[in-house]
């Protein structure tokens, strides 16, 4: 699936805040931009944090690339997740876990799904339907 390929291609890239170059450096939008590239989707985010405060902004600019929430996610799908109160993640579904840039590690990282996260949104994008 070209979704999974795309992220897979950035683990390794340096963490950096407002990222959105894979190789140079992304963060957690800049891994969900390349999945909805991927996707098919063309996108311009302009820079923001992940608070709760913008969770309705989000919400709305996933849905506006013809994103749909699912119940059970599937390899190639977006997670918001809540790794503490009043935060916001994003990371992909991959087969096995996960692809989201990890500010602790400093890059892109692929593992397990964070038992600690909360899982808020699954959103599939057009080309899963």
């Amino acid at each position: 699936m070209a979704i999974v390929a795309a992220v897979r291609a950035a683990v390794g890239t340096r963490f950096r805040s407002q990222g959105r170059s894979v190789g140079i450096a992304l963060d957690c939008v800049g891994v969900a931009l390349i999945a909805a590239e991927a996707a098919g989707c063309r996108v311009q985010v302009p820079p923001y944090a992940l608070g709760g405060d913008h969770e309705a902004r989000l919400d709305a600019a996933v849905a506006a690339l013809g994103g749909r929430r699912v119940g059970t996610p599937l390899p190639g799908d977006l997670l918001v997740v809540a790794p503490g109160v009043g935060r916001r993640h994003l990371a992909v579904v991959v087969p096995g876990g996960v692809v989201h840039a990890h500010a602790g590690l400093g890059r892109v990282v692929e593992g397990p799904f964070d038992p600690a996260w909360l899982l808020i949104t699954a959103w599939r994008f057009p080309d899963r339907e």
